[in-house]
């Protein structure tokens, strides 16, 4: 503070604590001022923020007629010490504070902190409302500050500002707020003039037009995508005169004026005479490929072979060799023997079947086709499944009619089924007077699943009891003697024998739980 002028005076607070009181007095007299025991006309008044008292000051002595009288909190007089100089009361309009409001995406405590000191220093007031405020501080690198940009861009007197703001401010010396400047809206400005179609421009898109579409009858010179596709090319040399218009412009100039470039545009096709659907045209494209088309051979069932698609009907192109087809696969083995019929006694004790003659003896009348045969005839005896009308040399027939009374192979029907074929004849036979009708074995297939269904415990899988004609195996038989003499069921019974392995142990379990149940049930 220099002494060429007068001292600025200072008024204190007189409910600041009286030691505060004192290093403030001793701290403005070492800087040149004088504390006076008066409200001052023109000076600094330093109050206790927050408190009654200040309201009371603000009230009595914050008049219009006195625009030097400055309420500054009590701590101004060390920020000018570190200053260097006296603050300037900058934020202050019209004889009052100007009100500012500190936007919560200032997030640091300590930041907003010394931001309103520095705002009550210079005169204005942090503590308003974001609506009453005319300056609202925020956070720049926020997405909020945009909005709040956004929000208040057309209310007058209010002010977005960063928290940088108030420093730039300080250093001035004065208030400036961020300019505005001018955002083009768009549009052709007042009184300007747009770029006029000369005769050059009509001629360039009669042209394009002639080319893409030469026939109006086609349709299409209306549409948007003819011009945005001649606008595309405007980087091409030869194209350099796309760019004095927009592609809306091109096509409203056609649009207006359509009768009469329509008859420029058939002038110039008779010139030049395109053929409709010509390479280059608008509308037209490259036809996609097709697909080629499988021939499938077929047999003589009228069935197709399975081989028929690796062997493409021959093109007529004369330089590609037809190439013969390989001969259909025959539809039968002719030395391969017909299955054998299930014999439940040989599968169980899993035991080749061999002729009577030797291992080598396979084919023939007492081979093993001729012991397959009289097995089945055999087993169709007993059942009493022969048809009357069929004597004995048929009945060997129908279990291998593939080979005939000479042994020989009979090529009128196959021995087996190919593809998608009708079953042979000599199946036909076997189902007939297969064992047990249709009906017994499909009940018999209900029965197995819903026993599986039901999560009972099933029989092995290798159990001869599934075999409803083969003999019980020993474990099995004597787990059924359990369950019988201890009156539990099989199931139970089977169930902690698989477990334990053990049948000695498995019978005194059970008969054990037997002589519990009767001494407490009697």
């Amino acid at each position: 503070m220099a002494n060429s002028v007068p001292p600025t005076q200072f008024f204190i607070q007189k409910d600041i604590p009286p030691q505060t009181q004192a290093e403030l007095v001793d701290a403005i007299t070492r800087m040149g001022g004088r504390v006076e025991s008066k409200v001052p006309r023109a000076g600094f008044i330093l109050t206790l923020p927050g408190s009654p008292e200040e309201e009371r000051l603000r009230l009595c002595w914050l008049t219009a007629d006195r625009p030097e009288r400055y309420f500054v909190p009590w701590t101004y007089v060390e920020a000018c010490r570190v200053a260097g100089s006296m603050l300037k009361q900058i934020f202050i309009q019209n004889g009052e504070p100007i009100k500012f409001h500190i936007h919560p995406s200032i997030a640091n405590v300590n930041a907003r902190t010394a931001l309103a000191q520095r705002i009550q220093h210079s005169g204005g007031d942090p503590n308003a409302t974001q609506q009453d405020a005319r300056v609202i501080l925020a956070d720049p690198n926020t997405e909020v500050f945009d909005h709040l940009v956004k929000t208040y861009q057309g209310v007058p007197e209010k002010y977005i500002e960063s928290y940088l703001w108030v420093k730039k401010c300080v250093d001035k010396g004065g208030v400036y707020y961020t300019p505005l400047v001018y955002k083009n809206p768009g549009g052709r400005r007042p009184g300007e003039e747009r770029t006029q179609f000369n005769d050059e421009d009509e001629e360039h898109l009669c042209r394009w037009i002639a080319a893409k579409i030469p026939y109006k009858e086609t349709g299409g010179r209306t549409g948007n995508r003819l011009y945005q596709q001649l606008v595309e090319l405007s980087s091409d040399p030869e194209y350099a005169w796309v760019q004095r218009h927009t592609w809306q412009s091109w096509r409203e100039r056609y649009k207006k004026n359509a009768d009469r470039l329509d008859a420029m545009i058939a002038t110039i096709v008779a010139e030049t005479k395109p053929q409709l659907g010509e390479k280059g045209q608008y509308g037209y494209v490259r036809m996609p490929e097709e697909k080629p088309k499988r021939d499938r051979g077929r047999n003589d069932h009228g069935q197709p072979y399975p081989q028929a698609h690796l062997h493409p009907a021959p093109q007529d192109n004369p330089h590609i060799p037809v190439l013969p087809h390989p001969p259909p696969s025959p539809p039968h083995l002719p030395h391969l023997p017909p299955i054998r019929q299930f014999d439940s006694a040989v599968d169980y004790l899993n035991l080749p079947v061999l002729p009577p003659n030797g291992p080598n003896a396979v084919n023939g009348d007492n081979g093993v086709n001729g012991m397959n045969s009289n097995i089945q005839a055999h087993e169709n005896r007993e059942q009493g499944n022969i048809d009357p009308n069929l004597d004995q040399n048929q009945e060997g027939a129908n279990a291998a009619p593939a080979i005939n009374g000479n042994g020989e192979y009979d090529s009128d029907f196959p021995a087996i089924r190919i593809g998608t074929a009708p079953p042979p004849p000599w199946a036909l036979q076997k189902r007939r007077y297969s064992d047990g009708s249709e009906d017994e074995e499909r009940a018999k297939r209900y029965r197995a699943n819903d026993a599986a269904s039901s999560g009972k415990c099933m029989l092995r899988a290798n159990s001869p009891r599934s075999f409803p004609n083969g003999p019980l195996h020993v474990v099995d038989q004597a787990i059924m003697d359990i369950a019988k003499e201890s009156r539990f069921t099989v199931e139970e019974v089977q169930e902690f024998y698989d477990k334990t392995g053990q049948m000695e142990a498995t019978r005194e379990r059970f008969m054990n739980m037997r002589k519990k149940l009767l001494e407490l049930f009697g």
